[in-house]
């Protein structure tokens, strides 16, 4: 099974404060110490980023570890992770450096301020194949509204209910403003050097799109694919199961290019399923798995609940042979009791205040990484 499976690794943008759940920054202080952590521009966040494999049990335990060792060093100061991809109970209206000396964060703080201030999962996703890598981001790029909608966790920002179930996406500035649906990796190179150029983009990376290629030197070299559209997971066996969606999607595609690659297989023109995937992930940012979404293949409506049984029951049979069912199974429960935006804001109608939902989020994430070292204590 192994041999056929896709190498995959994660980067978790997490947020650290107090037991309360109000944002303490202590990134720079961390990344002092715990060499695995990275700091991004605001110092209230920062990131981690696990060693690709493709087994699932190794990707468990590269989730965990870090996190515990992480809560280990905030212990010593009384401070905790945070669950939640925006500002909760932070103060938006101040940018907190963590580095007075880098350039690049002085552009991000200039251009966008806090908006960026949010934690998230990307998932990478080993494609060295590059018509197959193009493929692939043209399919996930129109349904990655369906992987905000299970991983939706930031209905609240500085203290209020949003309205929305991901805030993060709602606020985060896409840059540039329009992307193509990319036909091939020559169109993408000279798509991005003409961002370059025209000054849209300030380097290789600023490309903050739901999903992008990614590589060693892009646009150039390439060797994956880079899904950025989902909230922060805190449970991990969820996120295994996003992952596994993503990876059997990827392998149902490499297996019949014509029926699941857009280009091929949809009556929507290129710019048009562009708009549609934009809009769909909008729209699914507001109102996640309760969205009516627009499917790539025809533009016909479709509700996002609906749509991803479609997607489980089109990777099943491929799931059950390569062993992989059984890890499908948490995205189940997110289509019945709702995903972790949709169970905050139900609390939170019936008169739960946010701190007491971020500090039952703490306790889970607690009693999570607790019981894994239990299980897990001669790993």
């Amino acid at each position: 099974m192994t041999n056929l499976m896709l190498l995959k690794g994660f980067e978790v943008e997490l947020f650290t404060g107090t037991f309360a759940g109000k944002n303490v920054g202590v990134a720079t202080a961390i990344t002092e110490d715990l060499s695995d952590f990275v700091k991004e521009p605001d110092q209230r966040n920062l990131e981690y980023i696990t060693v690709p494999d493709q087994r699932y049990s190794v990707l468990k335990h590269a989730l965990l570890l870090p996190r515990q060792k992480l809560r280990k060093w905030l212990d010593c100061k009384q401070l905790t992770i945070l669950p939640g991809s925006t500002l909760s109970l932070g103060n938006t209206k101040i940018f907190e450096r963590s580095d007075s000396e880098n350039s690049y964060h002085s552009f991000i703080e200039k251009n966008y301020g806090t908006s960026v201030v949010t934690a998230s999962i990307h998932i990478n996703l080993g494609i060295e194949n590059l018509a197959l890598l193009f493929s692939a981001l043209r399919l996930i790029r129109c349904e990655a509204s369906l992987f905000l909608a299970l991983s939706a966790s930031s209905p609240f920002l500085e203290g209020n209910s949003t309205g929305v179930h991901s805030q993060r996406w709602v606020q985060f500035p896409k840059t540039p403003s329009k992307v193509p649906i990319f036909l091939d990796h020559e169109h993408y190179v000279t798509w991005v050097e003409e961002q370059l150029d025209q000054g849209n983009m300030q380097n290789e990376r600023h490309l903050w799109t739901s999903v992008r290629p990614n590589g060693p030197e892009r646009p150039h070299i390439l060797n994956r694919l880079e899904l950025r559209i989902c909230d922060l997971v805190t449970n991990a066996d969820l996120l295994l199961a996003i992952t596994a969606l993503l990876e059997l999607r990827i392998m149902n595609l490499k297996n019949n290019l014509k029926k699941y690659d857009p280009i091929h297989a949809s009556s929507k023109t290129q710019e048009e399923l562009a708009l549609l995937a934009d809009e769909n992930d909008l729209i699914a940012a507001k109102s996640s798995l309760d969205a009516n979404l627009s499917h790539w293949k025809n533009g016909k409506q479709i509700n996002c609940r609906d749509w991803i049984k479609e997607l489980v029951l089109d990777v099943t049979p491929l799931a059950k042979e390569l062993d992989m069912f059984e890890l499908l199974q948490p995205i189940e429960a997110v289509l019945t009791k709702g995903n972790q935006s949709m169970v905050w804001l139900n609390s939170y109608s019936k008169g739960v205040s946010i701190q007491s939902l971020l500090q039952q989020g703490i306790s889970e994430m607690i009693r999570e990484e607790t019981s894994f070292i239990q299980m897990n204590s001669t790993y």
